[in-house]
């Protein structure tokens, strides 16, 4: 996920969605402006030290060894127990009176008994043995005392864990804080800079235990391992075989190496995980004739979609390491002679974008991408309530402006007795490579419709911008197949997640800078869905261009509560906003200081209480916070009331547009429960089964840092976790992202 959706370096999956799809409420002939969200540098940084492992708080196993099956329990919270925690700028995680927040794993943390102890200081290597970087996305798989899966065990677990990416500065190259100097960003990049660099991204599956009341990972255990973006996967699904998924390592096209960029995740009923690559097209390269190439035929088409012109630079150029295999296979450039690509890598990118399924309990089980689920910028994955001899669905986000939601349905439908299957992996088989792939279209009047995405829709089958070839075609490029059929153009997608009782679906729209009330080139206008478009000011600075500059969360009702539904009802449940900003325009949801936010993020329910967890990755309200974790015990779709906002054209004519907005949250229902250290985003989420420890993300503290500044402490903008005393580096320390662990001081539920 990306900390903000503007000023973005040409590798992010941000914008490349020019299609012409009519916003609904331009049919109403409706057109607006928006705005340019990032703002600078960030506010005031407060380097406060915190005694021992815990960090500040602000003011005064069971005998089922089966996967937990739905239906979840009832939610136990009706109101929120606990003080809301203040905004804060300092170097610190803060938490609520009587709880306490303690750093569990950290970025470089040793996976086997024989890695050493991190230094911190750049001269660390053996990735592969040691946590990834960019803490994201996580799952919680009970263990019972005997290491079978058990997921009533509180005591005794897994973390499966995704490594998003790695903290640099801007247009540099080079991982910053895993090289003492801090690192190359000339090319070529040295061989061994990148093999440092590339499993720092992929995912964890560490095991963690709790003694005496507290929690801490065994350093030492069998579970432990890391996939990288070289661990060998299958393709599975539509796409398999396919002459689209061909390359020199794979000449089939059912093979590929490794996952990246992995954000969100999703906990599948069998009892294995879902992680979702996102922006993983920066991280190829194009030569500046590959177009001519090509031949300038499709596939052209297809890449400057997904975000990759012809000459554009990579993220890290790992291209350019050397002549090895490992290296040459950033480079997708058509350099071979085959027809199908199977002697270079062309088509190497088409093997990225996936959901794909681990198996956290098993060393063996083979690691698959979930082709038939499409191919963009996953976020996380929300399956909806199970119901036997019924399909389930698989919601799903593509996190770039302007890009879609999607659902999948499976065809086959729910047993129970697949909570608990022998072989999980296969389980995965039978519902995530065979259904239907749809993408949501947001009417106007608070309906919408799911549109099937196949080769037989007939405006798949006669779309004008690209010639869809078969099913395979349509789901590696699902963005085009969502722009034939007139999908919704959203303010980034990014996590969703499934209410435990109500069944209705959540999704975090995080921002959209180029959502207008009169919109030029690839601007999109303001609509039911997306109805905001406003000015602000950062750091007392000149307001920036209008835009959704907070983001807001929606909430989908399938008709029927069925999850194989083709409509459904929707609103928002939140606007995000400041809490002083126009309660006409901006403030819908009229937020108090106590829950105000900007760019929720992370989305996650909890079983145990109902408790919707919203986690912030903003650029625009870090002037007055660092980004925060808020609780919410939300209502149902339609709880609220319509909405008209008025906006003025610049030839003084006046375009209203109206929303559906939630029931406005009360000081019970809504409010922040953690504030993170400086340039952190929070993310990730997850829960022991007793609803009293919850591990939380913080990702790239500090993140704002140049190759040559490095050497100089004082200027990193956060030092955390070692100013928290945890491992090496003390006050000074260089930042590192990590997981940490919550508690009640009484041993209570969390929220309660």
């Amino acid at each position: 996920m990306n900390k903000q959706d503007q000023n973005q370096p040409s590798w992010a999956d941000e914008e490349h969605n020019t299609s012409a799809n009519p916003d609904f409420q331009s049919v109403l002939g409706a057109r607006m402006a928006r705005r340019s969200l990032l703002r600078g540098a960030l506010g005031g940084v407060s380097s406060a030290m915190l005694g021992g492992f815990a960090l500040t708080a602000c003011g005064s196993g069971g005998d089922d060894n089966s996967p937990a099956p739905a239906p979840a329990p009832v939610p136990k919270l009706q109101k929120l127990g606990f003080s809301a925690v203040p905004k804060s700028t300092a170097d610190a995680v803060s938490v609520p009176a009587g709880y306490t927040a303690t750093v569990l794993f950290a970025l470089g943390d040793p996976l086997t008994a024989a890695a050493t102890a991190y230094k911190n200081d750049g001269s660390d290597g053996d990735f592969d043995n040691r946590a990834g970087d960019h803490h994201d996305g996580m799952e919680y798989l009970g263990l019972s005392a005997d290491g079978k899966p058990d997921p009533k065990s509180s005591d005794r677990a897994l973390l499966v864990m995704n490594h998003e990416a790695t903290s640099h500065a801007g247009s540099e190259r080079a991982s910053a804080f895993v090289h003492v100097n801090g690192g190359t960003n000339t090319l070529p990049r040295p061989a061994a800079e990148t093999d440092r660099e590339v499993p720092l991204h992929g995912l964890s599956v560490v095991e963690i235990r709790r003694g005496g009341g507290t929690f801490s990972y065994v350093k030492d255990s069998s579970f432990n391992r890391r996939i990288t973006p070289l661990t060998p996967v299958v393709l599975s699904g539509a796409a398999a075989g396919h002459a689209l998924m061909k390359t020199r390592y794979s000449s089939t096209g059912v093979a590929a190496r490794g996952t990246l960029n992995n954000c969100g995740t999703g906990l599948t009923p069998w009892g294995t995980v879902l992680t979702g690559e996102e922006n993983w097209s920066g991280y190829f390269f194009r030569s500046a004739t590959d177009d001519a190439a090509r031949g300038n035929d499709k596939s052209v088409t297809a890449l400057k979609r997904y975000g990759r012109s012809q000459g554009a630079a990579s993220r890290h150029g790992w291209e350019t390491s050397g002549a090895d295999d490992k290296y040459q296979r950033w480079d997708i450039s058509k350099k071979g002679a085959s027809a199908d690509g199977s002697d270079d890598y062309r088509n190497e990118m088409n093997t990225f974008g996936y959901l794909v399924e681990v198996d956290g309990y098993s060393k063996t089980a083979a690691v698959k991408k979930r082709t038939s689920l499409g191919r963009f910028a996953h976020e996380s994955a929300a399956f909806s309530a199970l119901v036997v001899g019924k399909p389930l669905a698989v919601y799903m986000g593509d996190d770039s402006r302007g890009e879609y939601i999607y659902k999948w349905v499976s065809e086959a439908v729910w047993s129970a007795a697949d909570a608990n299957p022998a072989d999980r992996i296969a389980t995965g088989d039978k519902y995530l490579d065979k259904g239907r792939l749809y993408v949501a279209k947001f009417n106007a009047d608070g309906s919408g419709e799911w549109i099937e995405l196949s080769i037989n829709n007939a405006l798949i089958k006669a779309a004008s911008a690209y010639a869809f070839a078969d099913q395979a075609d349509v789901v590696v490029n699902a963005r085009l197949a969502a722009d034939a059929v007139g999908a919704t153009k959203m303010d980034r997608p990014e996590w969703c997640a499934t209410h435990p009782t109500s069944g209705e679906v959540y999704f975090t729209l995080t921002n959209n800078s180029n959502r207008k009330v009169e919109p030029t080139g690839s601007q999109m206008v303001v609509d039911a869905a997306n109805p905001r478009s406003y000015s602000d000011s950062y750091a007392g600075g000149a307001a920036g261009s209008p835009g959704n500059v907070n983001g807001h969360i929606l909430r989908v009702a399938e008709t029927g509560g069925d999850a194989a539904a083709t409509s459904f009802k929707w609103d928002v449940y939140l606007f995000a906003a400041e809490a002083e900003a126009d309660a006409s325009k901006v403030n819908l949801s009229s937020l108090t200081a106590d829950q105000d936010m900007s760019s929720p993020d992370g989305l996650w329910f909890s079983k145990a209480t109902g408790i919707c967890w919203i986690q912030t990755d903003d650029g625009a309200y870090t002037d007055k916070t660092n980004c925060m974790m808020l609780a919410g015990i939300p209502g149902k779709v339609g709880d609220g009331a319509k909405k008209t906002l008025s906006y003025t054209r610049k030839d003084g004519s006046v375009m209203t547009v109206d929303t559906y907005v939630g029931k406005a949250p009360t000081a019970d229902t809504l409010k922040r429960f953690l504030v993170g250290p400086v340039d952190c985003e929070l993310t990730g989420c997850c829960e022991t089964p007793d609803g009293k420890a919850l591990f939380v993300n913080i990702q790239h503290p500090g993140e704002t840092i140049s190759s040559a500044t490095i050497g100089n402490p004082d200027k990193f903008l956060s030092h955390w976790p070692g100013n928290a005393g945890y491992g090496a580096g003390g006050a000074k320390a260089r930042p590192r992202s990590a997981t940490i662990v919550i508690t009640k001081s009484d041993g209570g539920v969390i929220g309660s």
